[in-house]
């Protein structure tokens, strides 16, 4: 594996690391909107975990949701994934750092750091699927209250938590991509040099033919 492509492709996954670590406690997944609004006293912003309002003085309010299994379906689905994919960023972090060229885990065996790191790439990939999967339910959810005239309820709008995590799951799978497709299942045949030895046997032939004719040249003095 390309030590070049193994470095950028540790870059990429840590960037994405960091990126879902900054969507996930961000306060602004959906934004009230204000489409149709003459007047706004008051704007409401929630993520996974809360449900803020400032005003018009920018007095801030937040609560926590109170209760977990009150919560809709994929609010708690999007928590899972988000969550699953930080532990995979992590295993995919360690993973990659470990099949690195540079790092002197694995000895020499490059064929066996190569698979590490792919490993780590399958982690990264992982860790990609699950932020896009949480960030494109939650926004989906968003978009539909959001163009349903008989919705009832408050009208949201996607706001920048949703779009550092989708940033975050292009990098992660193209960072997964980049270990997977680099890596050498198997390992190169070695080639053996041919070390070319003249043949002795015309030097025979030719030793003996001499001696022949040698002898026969003092035999015919006899």
């Amino acid at each position: 594996m390309n030590a070049i492509v193994e470095a950028f492709a540790f870059f990429l996954g840590f960037l994405a690391w960091l990126m879902v670590g900054v969507a996930l406690p961000n306060r602004n997944w959906k934004v009230s909107t204000v489409d149709g609004n003459v007047i706004t006293t008051s704007t409401i912003y929630e993520n996974l975990w809360m449900s803020c309002a400032t005003d018009s003085t920018g007095i801030h309010n937040c609560r926590d949701f109170p209760s977990l299994l009150a919560l809709s379906g994929y609010i708690q689905a999007s928590r899972a994934l988000m969550i699953a994919s930080i532990v995979f960023g992590t295993f995919g972090l360690v993973a990659t750092l470990s099949g690195m060229q540079c790092s002197k885990i694995g000895g020499e065996n490059y064929i066996l750091k190569g698979r590490i790191a792919a490993v780590g790439g399958v982690f990264f990939l992982l860790q990609g699927i699950c932020t896009l999967i949480a960030i494109s339910w939650y926004a989906a959810n968003i978009t539909q209250q959001f163009f349903d005239q008989f919705y009832p309820g408050t009208k949201y709008e996607i706001g920048e938590g949703l779009y550092i995590g989708w940033a975050s799951s292009v990098l992660a799978i193209c960072g997964g991509s980049c270990l997977i497709f680099s890596c050498k299942v198997k390992s190169p045949i070695e080639k053996i040099p041919y070390v070319y030895h003249p043949s002795s046997r015309g030097h025979a032939i030719s030793t003996v033919a001499t001696s022949q004719t040698s002898n026969y040249g003092r035999n015919a003095y006899v």
